[in-house]
């Protein structure tokens, strides 16, 4: 019996968005034309596949079955084309989605796009938000090229790659009445706080490293987003615990200062993801290492 491969992509798309708009989108096929493939795809497997509900459509028990296997499949072929592509960067053209979190977003993307203009100028990139759930970002359905930030527990598709380990430390302004070279425990939990709440696990991370050492803070402020804090600390006497780049980065300002932390409040990691058909695509892997080198050159 002969198969048609390009029923496949269809069946993997439909399995991951559970949805027949998202599909055909991802795709970019009109939904008839997905709806004909999929009827296809029906009679071959000789099974419905899956089953419209309210807001999508269900896998049935079948389609959860071969799912493993025909992703797996379609992984192998994409490895032995893509394996045989060259690529150059000074001549590529293409454009990459990546849903960075806001500190690598603050952090990390400035230097990659800079990066990006003197290596491989026609590379453009374009930043998604990176969300509170990782299936939100498209990463999980392999819209997205890269998500970079932090995960726990990503799903089985997904390769995750560790880029460094971040500290963190305190910002002042620079004419703070009682902080000087120096922040004791007394002081920290003295002074009121602005806190950083952006979407994802780095907040958590926070909370717990403060819990750990028994430091008490008083939040008199919450934003959304790092590029807030400076405003906030240049006109008040509170105080900020960020990123120790982030904190390098503000220490450029003449209205701030940073200082180390009352207490050791660890380290996070900064890792990077990706869809595993995505694994040896040259494309992918050229861009993943020159995310990798900056990243390591940052921290250092």
């Amino acid at each position: 019996m002969r198969y048609d491969l390009n029923l496949l992509p269809v069946f993997v798309a439909l399995m991951e968005e559970r949805n027949v708009t998202r599909a055909a989108e991802r795709l970019g096929i009109t939904q008839p034309a997905l709806s004909n493939t999929l009827n296809r795809l029906r009679e071959t497997l000789q099974d419905p596949l899956f089953i419209r509900e309210r807001y999508g459509v269900k896998p049935t028990d079948k389609a959860l079955e071969i799912a493993p296997v025909i992703a797996a499949a379609l992984a192998q072929i994409d490895d032995v084309i893509l394996g045989q592509q060259g690529f150059d960067p000074a001549k590529a053209d293409r454009l990459f989605v990546v849903a960075p979190n806001s500190y690598v977003e603050f952090v990390l993307m400035p230097a990659v796009v800079a990066r990006l203009r003197q290596r491989a100028p026609g590379i453009r990139l374009r930043l998604v938000p990176y969300g509170n759930d990782i299936a939100d970002t498209g990463v999980v359905s392999g819209t997205t090229a890269l998500v970079l930030g932090r995960f726990v527990d990503p799903p089985d598709n997904l390769v995750v790659q560790h880029l460094m380990d971040e500290g963190l430390e305190c910002v002042v302004r620079a004419g703070h009445p009682e902080i000087h070279d120096s922040l004791s425990r007394e002081q920290y939990e003295r002074l009121k706080h602005v806190n950083v709440l952006p979407p994802g696990r780095l907040r958590a991370g926070l909370f717990q490293a403060l819990e750990r050492q028994g430091l008490k803070r008083e939040v008199a402020v919450s934003v959304t987003h790092f590029l807030a804090v400076p405003e906030m600390i240049a006109v008040t006497d509170y105080c900020a615990t960020l990123p120790r780049l982030i904190c390098r980065h503000l220490a450029h300002d003449h209205r701030l200062k940073t200082v180390t932390s009352p207490a050791d409040l660890g380290t996070f990691p900064v890792e990077m993801a990706w869809h595993v058909r995505y694994r040896h695509d040259p494309a992918h892997r050229w861009l993943r290492s020159l995310i990798a080198d900056v990243a390591r050159e940052l921290s250092v």
